[in-house]
């Protein structure tokens, strides 16, 4: 199991890298009682790019009447609240749609940017999110049956196209790529949304810059974990949506994962985060690493404002192929999460993390809860050419992107990319730009290119299946992001929850790993590990 360890921590130092980039996963796997914490030493912290003036001037009269009297009134309705909670508070008339959005402005301009305790984790703001709150305030009582996302203010990974904000990935060449809606953003606009900004995140969604931390961009500076400023890994590629979510400055996020770029900083940032099945949520309108492996997913503080928001996004984009082959998939999910008990449901084991107290902890717990817990021995199983999928993916989809839904924009490719970070590589590629050179030199015939793709979901889905099928499982049961590489080249889902916290307050997830499109069975195995165990807190700088 150590070889397969290491093999998937290259794997995602590659594209959507491990919680610490400087460990590998088996070193990760146990804990680390040390007193003397070092901070990690950034090339680079505050953003270049970002106007603070500009980014704020919108909303200047507004927040001027946003006095700290009514931050506090209206804290005790939405701090730390799910949105069914949030919800309530509006239909009994102490809580308006305006009010949550301007709670959530005051503490991203309070916590984010250019202060001790400063995150970097928000890139940009809906100009116009004042107004359209107002609208959701006099909409509200027309609609009987508004979907519980209505009102609600979602940040948006930045690799996700939105109208009235540019969409970046965090590129210094994207600052003007200004777009339309991404299918899943009129999902969400159509069930009553509404756009809060966009999310810092690693640039290019990890797959730029060899060897650059986890949430680096040069658009947005680098993002910092609330639980250990400086000193934790944020996790990647979604690295802003798991900071936001995290230290309340936005209700909730969408990010995008690769291989383990939702599951990685949902654990590292102690929230929930779903990678769903390949083709349940449209990838329409994202900026692309594979459309092999891609997918947006909800990132969260509980369970059911997961299900929540992943609800809120589904539809059949008939222009996105995975999504089309999907099909309509049910909705509801969120309705049908209920507390209920665990008893002789099966979750398998993985032997060689059971070092790890945390996660003998959390399997403890869902003994305790009834569950039947089936150890076992993974198997050793390569996962040869996972690189070369994402350049030749890459190579090709980056191009459809610009082509079919980019902005205003003057490249055609990742080479014209490359050309014109070289012109100013100090500020618009400090880390370098390694791995997009890598993509361009990359080359393989069709029947080569179908190979690697064939061999890669056949060895992943051999991984997961296997001990499933034999031991009757209905999950496997991993640790953050440490088996991510398998659940994305195999499709199948997964979702991570907050188990605990290492000694150094690190935080931590148990990732329930099951079988393609099945979302609603993870997310209740999930909530009701979540209910049992209530192991999530706020980040202790971040509770104003």
């Amino acid at each position: 199991m150590k070889k397969t360890l290491l093999l998937l921590a290259a794997v995602a130092s590659f594209s959507c890298k491990n919680d610490n980039a400087e460990k590998t996963a088996e070193t990760e796997a146990v804990q680390v009682d040390s007193t003397n914490v070092e901070e990690i030493e950034y090339k680079q912290v505050d953003s270049k790019v970002i106007d603070n003036d500009s980014l704020w001037k919108p909303f200047e009269e507004d927040l001027s009447d946003f006095s700290s009297e009514i931050y506090e009134e209206v804290k005790v309705l939405i701090f730390e609240k799910s949105i069914p909670e949030i919800q309530q508070a509006i239909k009994n008339d102490k809580l308006t749609y305006e009010e949550l959005a301007m709670f959530y402005l005051t503490r991203i301009k309070e916590y984010d940017r250019e202060n001790e305790f400063s995150l970097n984790s928000v890139i940009s703001l809906n100009p116009n999110l004042i107004k359209e709150a107002r609208e959701k305030d006099q909409q509200k009582s027309k609609a009987v049956n508004n979907h519980p996302i209505f009102g609600i203010p979602v940040l948006l990974k930045d690799n996700i196209n939105a109208s009235g904000m540019p969409t970046t990935a965090g590129s210094f060449a994207l600052q003007n790529n200004k777009t339309g809606d991404a299918f899943i953003v009129k999902q969400l606009k159509n069930n009553g949304a509404l756009i809060l900004g966009k999310a810092n995140l690693s640039e290019w969604a990890n797959f730029f810059c060899e060897g650059c931390p986890n949430g680096f961009s040069t658009v947005g500076g680098q993002t910092l974990n609330p639980y250990g400023r400086k000193i934790h890994d944020t996790g990647g590629s979604s690295s802003g949506s798991g900071v936001a979510v995290a230290a309340n400055l936005a209700p909730v996020a969408v990010g995008s994962e690769t291989s383990g770029s939702i599951l990685s900083p949902s654990s590292s940032n102690s929230i929930v985060g779903l990678k769903p099945t390949i083709g349940v949520l449209s990838r329409g309108g994202i900026i692309p690493i594979s459309s092999t492996l891609d997918t947006p997913g909800p990132m969260t503080r509980n369970v059911i404002d997961n299900a929540i928001l992943l609800d809120a996004m589904l539809g059949v984009d008939d222009a996105d192929p995975a999504s089309k082959a999907a099909g309509g998939q049910r909705t509801g999910y969120y309705s049908e999460i209920t507390e209920t008990s665990l008893e002789g449901k099966r979750f398998g084991v993985i032997k060689s993390l059971m070092e790890d107290s945390l996660y003998v902890r959390a399997i403890n717990d869902l003994k305790n809860a009834g569950a039947v817990i089936v150890e076992f021995e993974a198997e050793e199983i390569d996962l040869p050419n996972f690189i070369r999928l994402l350049n030749l993916d890459m190579k090709k989809d980056l191009s459809a992107y610009l082509k079919n839904y980019g902005g205003e924009v003057n490249y055609k490719n990742v080479q014209d990319i490359i050309d014109y970070n070289n012109q100013d590589t100090l500020n618009r590629a400090p880390y370098g730009q390694a791995l997009f050179m890598g993509i361009v030199d990359d080359s393989a015939t069709s029947e080569e290119f179908a190979g690697i793709k064939d061999s890669l979901k056949t060895n992943g889905t051999r991984f997961l299946e296997k001990p499933i099928k034999e031991n009757k499982l209905d999950a496997i049961l991993s640790i953050n992001n440490y088996h991510a590489g398998y659940a994305a080249v195999a499709k199948y889902p997964a979702i991570t929850v907050p188990m605990g916290y290492t000694s150094e307050n690190k935080p931590a997830g148990l990732t329930f790993i099951g079988e393609p499109f099945n979302e609603e069975q993870l997310l209740q195995f999930a909530y009701n590990f979540e209910k049992t165990t209530q192991r999530r807190k706020t980040p202790e700088n971040y509770d104003e």
